[in-house]
């Protein structure tokens, strides 16, 4: 079990927009997850949005939540057919639910690669990452499901960004994420591995958030 606390130093960031060369990333919509007086709970994942050689969209949120994301990429001069490739970092409805507006783009859902009906053969389900370009890659992080993947970011000015989908849930989940887990010992492995690579992650339903490292204090 990571100890956060003494290992890890874990600040919301301020912004969401993280600028860059190629790239730049920007969060368009911040996922949340809000339990309900009943026992439900209201849900959305996490939107965003890589800038660059390539435009890319990691995960797009539940279906209900559709008018919102064509709002934000109009906002910024976008339309559906903008975006080369969208990535679902796992199959739950509250983050592949718009899936349907990108009929273009090559789709990777989990471990599978698709442009159309035309499957790629990768190395994903054997731990390999999947690299878009020297910049991008797409890993393997499983644990909250089956397939879960992360889409890591190079190059920005704040170091490396790792989209996360719900290998974490928000900064503060180390009381809660166990629950909502398929293999809680994998996920753990995942979440350390992020922790230890990683400058700024974006979590599954909550704001990014910055990491430093205990070999990099004052």
């Amino acid at each position: 079990m990571i100890n956060q606390s003494s290992r890890f130093s874990l600040t919301e960031c301020e912004s969401v927009d993280f600028p860059g060369q190629p790239y730049s990333a920007s969060v368009l919509s911040v996922g949340y997850c809000l339990p309900q007086a009943d026992g439900t709970v209201r849900a959305d994942g996490s939107i965003t949005l890589l800038s660059g050689p390539r435009t890319v969209l990691v995960d797009t949120g539940g279906p209900w939540s559709r008018d919102a994301l064509l709002g934000r990429l109009q906002e910024r001069g976008l339309v559906p057919g903008d975006v080369s490739v969208v990535v679902g970092t796992h199959g739950h409805s509250d983050h592949v639910g718009n899936l349907g507006l990108f009929p273009g783009a090559r789709i990777i859902v989990g471990y599978d690669v698709s442009t159309g009906d035309l499957y790629e053969q990768t190395g994903l389900a054997r731990g390999e990452e999947y690299r878009l370009d020297e910049h991008v890659s797409v890993m393997p992080s499983p644990g909250h499901s089956g397939q879960d993947v992360s889409v890591r970011v190079q190059g920005l000015d704040g170091g490396t960004l790792l989209v996360a989908g719900d290998l974490f849930e928000n900064r503060s989940d180390e009381s809660s994420w166990r629950e909502l887990s398929l293999n809680p010992e994998l996920q753990q492995l995942h979440r350390q591995r992020a922790l230890e690579s990683s400058d700024i992650i974006i979590p599954g339903h909550g704001r990014p958030f910055r990491v430093t490292r205990g070999d990099q204090e004052d």
